[in-house]
């Protein structure tokens, strides 16, 4: 069965002239009170990744260890800043388990996983403990030898040291700890991890790639400032395929909204990269945002009916609705994680994860990327609000009914596009986009709500009607109905404002759509 924990930690250089059991004095560093040796321990890793070292150069590791406390197979995915996540299967055979290549699959790209690297490590512990003696954090200084598992036989020796905080510490403490540290001439490591270190000294392979892109600040041209969107965004998408697969909470959501980040993105910025690359690319995407779409619309519905329900007051709730609406829950949410994990497990899925990497790493830049962001994004953003404009006039001129509600959601995906634009050119154009992203949000959520209020009554009404086949009450589904249909009009009613507020900001000087 598969384990997860968080961990937070730093690494540093330290001297091999020390030895492993050299430290500088800790006691007393912030609400360090002792220091309990432990064990001297002996670890044996190996490291798997791909022929081309996809895992490295994503920022993760997948290694099978022996000896120490935490024996066994370890998926290591970054999380932020110092820390990391660390997914864990018991030792098994010498092949990768499947659980842990599925999770592998957005960074390997189904690509074959082989041992690299073998790291042997002699390990000094200690436990900084508080005055109660609760552990604060774990300190290990480690002589490291590695073996490259590739064909060019090579070797590396160094000593390092580690400091772990215990579960739910404060990161505080490392920075405590690191000032007594640097006093002491120990630095902070340039390599993430061992296995990154010692494939950066032993292979070419990974020259260039440490955090090469990874925050850095868009250059003075649109199509830098475009692509540092679009690359945080396929690096997004990157680290949340494995948080979907083991269906953590939100990862679905955000995955969800990144795929149509990305592909609205790619619909905005057709001046700057080609659309012959990236079409097709926005295809897949879009098929992924469907495919995901069935498994997290259903938890937007069910969540919505089920505090309605909740909200009644009992006397209103007729007949068995809250075991309905359950067995109505089942089906479908089953049905949706279904094809959520059929999609991540097909090959139109992982050509899009490759097509993506390629999008990012060598872009089809056009000439306008070369342009000046105050007339290439600011162009781009103007088609965007002129379509939203279109759409929205539209939608206010049409009567209430099915038609009106067509023309909203029409409206609210222009919305977004807007939305999603604005947020790749806000580095570059700065406060009058800032407001404009906000106030188009504004339009988004309303319309949004408007339309969650649609979907909801056409479930509602579905429900009352095999309540009725059943012989059940239908009372309680037809006043939930006229609820969402009263929050609908509501709704309708404050998006002309909504959409009057977008426009002065679209109108401001310094943007002037």
């Amino acid at each position: 069965m598969v384990h997860s924990r968080r961990e937070t930690e730093r690494k540093y250089v330290a001297s091999p002239g020390n030895g492993i059991s050299w430290l500088p004095e800790l006691t007393g560093v912030d609400r360090v009170a002792s220091l309990a040796e432990q064990a001297t321990q002996e670890l044996d890793a190996v490291y798997y990744d791909t022929e081309d070292l996809r895992l490295a150069r994503t920022k993760a590791s997948l290694r099978r260890r022996q000896g120490g406390t935490d024996a066994g197979w370890h998926l290591k995915l970054p999380v932020e800043g110092d820390t990391r996540e660390e997914i864990r299967l018991p030792l098994s055979s010498e092949g990768v388990p499947e659980d842990l290549r599925d999770l592998a699959l957005s960074r390997t790209h189904g690509a074959e996983l082989r041992p690299v690297i073998r790291i042997r490590s002699t390990r000094s512990l200690r436990h900084l403990l508080d005055a109660q003696g609760d552990a604060l954090a774990e300190l290990s200084t480690d002589a490291v030898r590695a073996d490259s598992l590739l064909d060019d036989d090579a070797h590396s020796r160094w000593t390092e040291m580690e400091v772990e905080l215990a579960d739910d510490g404060d990161p505080a403490l490392l920075d405590a700890i690191e000032k007594v540290l640097r006093k002491n001439g120990v630095d902070r490591a340039q390599s993430p991890s061992k296995v990154v270190r010692a494939l950066s000294e032993m292979t070419p392979l990974l020259e260039g790639t440490e955090d090469a892109r990874a925050g850095a600040a868009p250059g003075p041209l649109a199509g830098d400032h475009v692509l540092t969107y679009v690359r945080r965004l396929v690096d997004a998408l990157t680290d949340l395929d494995p948080a979907v697969r083991r269906d953590l909470p939100d990862a679905l959501h955000r995955m969800r909204t990144t795929a149509r980040r990305l592909r609205s993105c790619l619909r905005s910025y057709r001046s700057v990269l080609d659309r012959e690359v990236t079409d097709p690319v926005r295809r897949d995407l879009r098929w992924l945002g469907a495919e995901l779409g069935v498994e997290r619309d259903h938890e937007v519905l069910r969540d919505r009916l089920t505090s309605g329900v909740r909200e009644l007051p009992g006397e209103l709730v007729l007949g068995p609705v809250a075991a309905r609406l359950q067995a109505w829950d089942a089906a479908r949410q089953a049905e949706g994680r279904r094809r959520t994990l059929d999609a991540l497990a097909t090959p139109r899925y992982l050509n899009l994860l490759e097509q993506l990497s390629r999008l990012a790493e060598a872009p089809p830049l056009r000439a306008k990327a070369a342009g000046k962001p105050e007339k290439v994004l600011v162009k781009a953003l103007g088609k965007e609000y002129v379509r939203l404009g279109q759409r929205m006039e539209r939608a206010l001129d049409t009567p209430s009914g099915p038609e009106r509600d067509a023309r909203i959601h029409h409206a609210r995906k222009a919305a977004k596009r807007l939305r999603y634009a604005a947020e790749a050119a806000c580095p570059a154009l700065g406060k009058p986009v800032r407001r404009l992203g906000k106030r188009v949000k504004a339009v988004q959520q309303v319309s949004g709500a408007q339309h969650d209020s649609v979907v909801a009554r056409d479930t509602l009404r579905g429900l009352a009607i095999a309540a009725h086949a059943a012989g059940e009450p239908g009372f309680t589904w037809g006043l939930l109905h006229g609820q969402e249909r009263y929050a609908a009009g509501e709704r309708e009613r404050q998006l002309p404002e909504a959409w009057a507020r977008a426009r002065a900001a679209a109108g401001r000087k310094g943007l002037r759509l």
